[in-house]
Parts: C-alpha cells; structure tokens; sequence
C-alpha cells in the first residue's frame, strides 16, 4: 500500500531528500523498534512525517524529532498536532545530546550525511542502546561487512566495535518520492554488553581512519608514524587494513605512540 499527502512543501536536493511514501515500510520500521522496551526515542529528520505519525502512536514514551528544514517544521506542526513542542529544529550534526536519560535513535537518514550520523551517534553511544534507520543499500552494507571484503572499511569496524548489527530488509526505490536511483535498506544496531578493550577510543579511531584511508597499502606503510619501528616488526603489519579484525585494531592501540 502507498500513502500520498498533499506535498505543501519542497523537496530539496542539497539535504539529500528522499520521502518515504508506502505505509508497509513506515509500518516495517516501527514494527523493528518495538521488539524491546524503550522509554525514550530520538527520530532523526522526519521529512514528511511517513514514519513520524507510526512513532507519534507508541505510547508512554517521550518522543522527540530533528528537523533541520524550517519548511519541513511547519509542515509537521500543522499535519500532526501532537509534535508540538516534540521537534527540535536544529542540524542534528552539530546539536547538544537530546534526553539526559537512555534514548534509541530511529530514522531515513539523509543519503548524503547518514555516515556522518553514524559518527554523531558514536559520540553518545553511552546513551543510545539501539538505532534503527535506513540508508543506501551500499552504506548498511559496508556498515554490516565483514574483515577481508571489498565493503569493509571504516563505518564497519567502528560502528562493529560497540554495536551488533542486523541487516533487516530492502527498501526498493518505489517507496520514495522522488525515487533514488538506488536501492535502499534498513539495519538495526544494538548495543554491545561488553566493549573491546582500547588504550583509547580517540586513538583507536586515529588508527582505524588511517589505515583505511590508505587501504590498498601494507598496514606497515599506511600508519608507520603512529608506531615505533619495532613495533612495526610485527607481522601483522604485513597485512592491509581489510584484513584485520576489529580485535586486531583494538590490540594495536596499546602499542601506538601516543596521539
């Protein structure tokens, strides 16, 4: 089934939007979302509303919605009365952490910022037990692979370091106005009990963007700087950063120099 509203706004490239329009997804999403309790959600740009009004529905929970389009604001307010005093409307990139208390993060993440989403939610991974949005298909991919595949790269190890992630469904490009010229999916993170043990998440980070930056060098190449040479004489430097483990990246950290 699709749905269609009365389109009393415009659709603006430069944010990278493309609106979910078939009820069966928005309902699929919600759905994904209530498989555990939760008392605190955070929906990140509601667009149009397409899965804003399936979240409004839950109850006993405190809801709130980023919404950096002012065009899209108004609209929201006047198609659902209930978002009053629910949107924040500011760039969710540079906003203060929304709720003192846990919070899961849901939303169609903007194609064009949706990694740099990711690495917001990482800052407040501490608060944020699960997320549950949908990107590019190319992107949940990368997010979800595995060491030793042309997919896995950055997104993968550092998102993998402290959530588990399920790949849930496609997205065809047919639920969307307009529709992208790619397919689209939605992954589920949760959470990890228990993190790998770092020296630091800032030089593990400092490691991981490194090594992937220069992917298609030897390891030992590729981040020679941030070790001493003896260090280097391990074997496992032999490597490319493709085919290390997030375990590997996580050991290396205590031997690095200092950053």
């Amino acid at each position: 089934m699709v749905i269609f509203a009365i389109m009393e706004y415009q659709l603006k490239k430069s944010l990278g939007q493309h609106f979910l329009i078939d009820a069966t997804i928005s309902q699929k999403i919600a759905d994904a979302l209530l498989q555990q309790p939760f008392t605190h959600l955070l929906e990140v740009g509601p667009g149009g509303g397409a899965l804003t009004k399936y979240l409004l529905s839950i109850p006993n929970i405190d809801f709130q919605a980023v919404e950096i389009d002012s065009e899209k604001v108004t609209y929201l307010e006047k198609m659902y009365p209930d978002l009053k005093n629910k949107i924040i409307h500011a760039d969710m990139l540079k906003m203060e952490i929304p709720f003192s208390e846990p919070f899961n993060v849901i939303g169609n993440f903007p194609y064009n910022i949706s990694s740099q989403i990711l690495f917001k939610i990482l800052e407040w991974k501490a608060q944020v037990p699960i997320v549950i949005g949908m990107f590019q298909k190319e992107v949940a991919q990368r997010i979800a692979a595995q060491p030793n595949s042309k997919t896995y790269g950055i997104l993968s190890v550092l998102i993998q370091a402290f959530y588990s992630v399920e790949y849930l469904f496609d997205v065809p490009p047919a639920a969307f106005k307009p529709p992208p010229n790619v397919m689209s999916g939605v992954i589920k993170l949760t959470r990890k009990n228990n993190s790998i043990q770092l020296h630091s998440e800032k030089q593990f980070f400092l490691l991981v963007k490194t090594a992937f930056n220069q992917r298609r060098k030897m390891l030992r190449n590729a981040v020679k700087h941030l070790f001493d040479a003896a260090v280097l004489e391990d074997a496992l430097f032999n490597k490319r950063a493709e085919q290390l483990s997030i375990e590997d990246f996580a050991m290396l950290t205590f031997k690095m120099k200092v950053h």
